[in-house]
């Protein structure tokens, strides 16, 4: 698996990916300079009448909730099934799920209509998007329930696994959990990665950046090895920043110095086989 998580890093750093985000407003700065500095190219547009053009250059599309609207939820979905169509990977950031009927609404519609090879999101997140299903399928619901702070997760990412594998089996896709460790799942293998900073959290655009950067391994590996190796040069670069940093604002830029450096072999190190 360590050979995979390198050929992964190398991939990108050759090919440079084109990211094409349709993102929240608030991140857009932060996602496309970590895009960059992952080596990536980075591409923000959501105008429908351009979509079907830009789809055809994009390498990945990253989709994410976070000022989530009507007309953006409608490019959302054409992009999406534009990607499809043409056999391109798509990601699925369901910011703030659980925390209103929209968004774990919105986030499910692109679920089951995109059909996203990869869906990455924080622990609180994934067990909500599993919690609809379950009481939509009238399943069992575990001890354990989402509690959500606006965007931000009170659930451990542990507490989210089981959830994260009932929606990587319902939409055949690769559920990737943030947290202080991330898992990441195709519903019968799970991966661990450790490593990160506690100063990630404190900067706004952290997770969002991760599932860009997804998007860009996403174009060059499969879904699995993809997402992990996304979470662990994110990992790796967050550890390596903290070293530096006195806190959280001068955490972002040692940050994206340590992304655009990372060690291809730390990153790879810092993922294995989970036995939750």
């Amino acid at each position: 698996m360590k050979e995979e998580i390198i050929r992964a890093i190398e991939r990108v750093y050759a090919t440079s990916p084109l990211v094409h985000s349709i993102t929240n407003y608030v991140v857009m700065n932060v996602t496309a300079n970590a895009l960059l500095a992952a080596h990536a190219s980075p591409l923000m547009a959501h105008a429908p009448e351009e979509l079907d053009d830009l789809t055809d250059i994009d390498s990945a599309l990253v989709l994410n909730i976070g000022t989530l609207d009507a007309p953006w939820l409608e490019s959302m979905e054409l992009a999406g099934k534009l990607m499809r169509a043409k056999g391109k990977p798509v990601v699925l950031d369901p910011v703030g799920a659980g925390a209103s009927r929209l968004r774990t609404e919105a986030s499910l519609r692109l679920l089951d209509m995109v059909r996203p090879q990869i869906v990455r999101g924080n622990a609180s997140e994934i067990m909500a998007l599993a919690a609809e299903i379950r009481r939509a399928e009238h399943l069992p619901s575990p001890a354990d329930s989402p509690s959500t702070k606006g965007v931000d997760s009170l659930n451990d990412s542990r507490e989210a696994v089981d959830s994260a594998r009932l929606l990587a089996e319902r939409f055949a896709c690769v559920v990737s959990i943030s947290g202080e460790r991330d898992f990441i799942t195709d519903g019968e293998r799970t991966l661990m990665v450790e490593g990160g900073s506690s100063l990630m959290p404190l900067v706004t655009g952290m997770g969002c950046s991760a599932s860009a950067v997804t998007g860009a391994y996403a174009a060059c590996a499969a879904p699995l090895i993809a997402a992990a190796a996304a979470m662990a040069v994110f990992a790796s670069a967050g550890a390596r920043a903290a070293e530096k940093a006195s806190g959280p604002g001068s955490f972002l830029p040692h940050f994206l110095d340590a992304l655009y450096t990372v060690d291809a072999h730390d990153a790879a190190d810092r993922v294995r086989e989970s036995s939750i």
